[in-house]
Formats: C-alpha cells, structure tokens, sequence
C-alpha cells in the first residue's frame, strides 16, 4: 500500500497486467483515484475486472471512481459486479466505489443498470465526491511479520483513537488489532499492512496480508485446546468482523462500536 513512483497509468486488462481478458481493459491511473473500464463486459469478464478493483481499494485509502463511460455491460454477472465490490469494502477502513456514468443524467442504458453504486454524470462530479472525504483521518503502517508488529499496531490504533475522540474505543481496538497482527505472523508470515479510520462513530480496522488462506470460526475452542481462541477475541470485541479475497492474499476487517463499551 505504500506509495512508490509509476508511470502516469498502468493499463491491465482484467486481473493480468498486459493481458487481454475478455474484450474488456481496465486503465489504472496510480496518480489519481480512478479506474477506467472500456469495451465489453460480459461473465467472462467480471471476475477479473473485480480483481483489479478490488486491488485498487486495497492499495489506495479513500474511494476509487471507476469510469465506466467506455464500457457496455452485457451479462448480469457484469452488471452486479460493481455493486458486490461495494458491499464487500463497505466495513474496509476508507474505501468505497463510486461511479462516473453518463447514463445517469439522462434516461438509464438497458445494458448497464449499475444499480446499488453511486454515480456522477461526469468525472469532475465524482472526484469532487472524492475529495469531499477525509482522508487525513486515515491511518496506515507496513509491517513486517515479526515479534514486535503487534506493538507497533496497537500503538498505531492508540494515537488514531486519541486523535479521533474514540478513547473507551483504545482497549477493545487493541485487542482486536493485536490478535489480526499476531494471526499473520503465525500463519500467514507476509508482510502486512495495519489500516484504521473513523466513519462517524464507528472505527473500522483492517489488516491486510499476502496470504490466500482465510480464517474461519468455529467458536469457543474446548477447554484441552492450547491456542485457537484469536478470532474469539476478536468476534468478543468487535461489532462485526470478516475477511475478504483479494489478489495476491486478503484483507481481515472488523467494526468497533463505543455503545457496546458503554453497555
């Protein structure tokens, strides 16, 4: 997630930089918060023009716009794609997915009906939406999977709640942030990426890491059982939890909510 000098834009197609999947090219602009999509998308598509997408909003805090003035849907799949990438980053911290549709200013196109995503006419509309969120209260560090990490990533959630005004929020966060931490550097053993941000009164956390293996919860581990009990903290602590798939490993999430300390 970290910022590093690319050329102006990196044109992939699909998932797969400089292949061609479908007839449908997906242009990343690394400068700015916009994905543009032109040609057709059809089933064959959709999976990879999610994944670049998906890419995208785990690379970049904020919203990403994807400009889909080019593009002509022609497959249900295609069509609910845009839609499941917003449902699925809506717990991330700081990411969404607008649209800029022209269609949307005049009378809707039969083959598009992004439905369930909002759009502008124009580009500018859309990233004046963009700017328009606060992306200073975001809070991001690269870790290694190293004895230490969850340290750093509990002092990380402690300065982002003082800064925010979320102080009964620093005990559970830190809990929860501790045991997402320490599942990456005992299983996955990637590097990794700790992100926070308020979204009213809500603090949202995520971890993101290089590893395709998802965890699952079972509930309360037996009695016998040494270990196992992370995701029980986590699912204790947190209003809600998940992970989702990305390219090249997942992201693990979870909501924190001060009503449920004050209860």
């Amino acid at each position: 997630m970290a910022d590093v000098e690319r050329p102006n834009a990196l044109t992939v197609t699909g998932a797969h930089n400089g292949t061609i999947m479908s007839s449908c090219l997906v242009e990343i602009d690394e400068w700015s918060a916009v994905v543009r999509l032109t040609g057709v998308l059809d089933a064959a598509g959709a999976e990879a023009v999610r994944g670049a997408l998906l890419a995208r909003l785990v690379d970049r805090p904020g919203p990403v716009v994807a400009d889909v003035t080019g593009l002509r849907v022609v497959d249900p799949a295609g069509r609910g794609v845009f839609a499941d990438i917003r449902r699925e980053v809506a717990d991330w911290p700081a990411a969404d997915l607008l649209l800029c549709d022209p269609a949307v200013d005049g009378p809707a196109r039969p083959d598009t009906a992004l439905a369930g995503v909002p759009a502008w006419p124009t580009l500018d509309g859309a990233l004046a939406a963009v700017a328009a969120t606060p992306l200073a209260a975001v809070l991001t560090a690269d870790l290694a999977p190293a004895v230490g990490a969850a340290r750093q990533a509990r002092e990380l959630v402690t300065a982002g709640c003082e800064r925010w005004g979320m102080p009964t929020l620093i005990d559970p966060a830190c809990i929860a942030i501790t045991e997402m931490v320490n599942n990456v550097v005992a299983h996955a053993q990637t590097p990794m990426t700790v992100r926070l941000a308020p979204q009213e009164s809500t603090l949202h956390l995520a971890v993101r890491d290089h590893s395709p293996r998802r965890p699952t919860f079972a509930g309360i581990s037996p009695p016998n059982r040494v270990g196992g009990r992370g995701l029980l903290l986590i699912d204790t602590v947190t209003r809600r939890w998940g992970s989702s798939a990305v390219p090249d490993g997942k992201v693990v999430w979870c909501v924190l909510h001060p009503d449920d300390e004050a209860a």
